[in-house]
């Protein structure tokens, strides 16, 4: 089976890949692109640890295929800090130990990022519901919820 050639922005940046017609959009991410943030937790979208934003849109890296993201905008976990400076919520996930093992951290942060982009006042509520394609096994969500609604109070006050 011959390759697809693939254009596409990640993270700001223009790419270029190629890739098997079967190969998920996690598999390039991952494996040509040496982008590692997003983890295989399931392999069906079930869990939300591949968890990245195509044209804005929140999705399972693992169901999308890597020849759907020609001419798409793709962010990743990667992309969320600016340089070395860490975003507002990694910064309040680290003040709030709101992850352990982390396999649903970069999904978890991906996730909330979306959320607060376009609700930057959300009730916990909302919080939880958007999460709720997001399995954490370790820490449970309290520390998960509070570190989000911090950083989205964090966020009001300083724009």
């Amino acid at each position: 089976m011959s390759s697809i050639h693939v254009s596409t922005t990640v993270n700001g940046d223009e790419v270029e890949f190629l890739c098997d017609p079967r190969e998920t959009l996690l598999d390039v991410l991952r494996d040509r692109l040496g982008l590692t943030g997003a983890k295989e937790g399931c392999g069906t979208g079930d869990c939300g640890a591949c968890s990245v934003t195509v044209d804005d849109r929140l999705v399972c890296s693992c169901l999308m295929l890597g020849a759907e993201a020609e001419g798409k905008t793709i962010n990743t976990v990667e992309g969320i800090a600016d340089g070395e400076k860490l975003h507002p919520l990694q910064e309040k996930f680290i003040e709030y130990a709101a992850l352990q093992c982390g396999i649903c951290t970069p999904g978890i942060l991906v996730a909330t990022k979306s959320l607060l982009e376009k609700h930057p006042d959300p009730t916990e509520s909302q919080v939880r519901y958007w999460l709720a394609g997001n399995l954490c096994r370790c820490t449970g969500y309290d520390k998960i919820i509070r570190a989000v609604m911090d950083t989205a109070a964090d966020m009001r006050k300083a724009s």
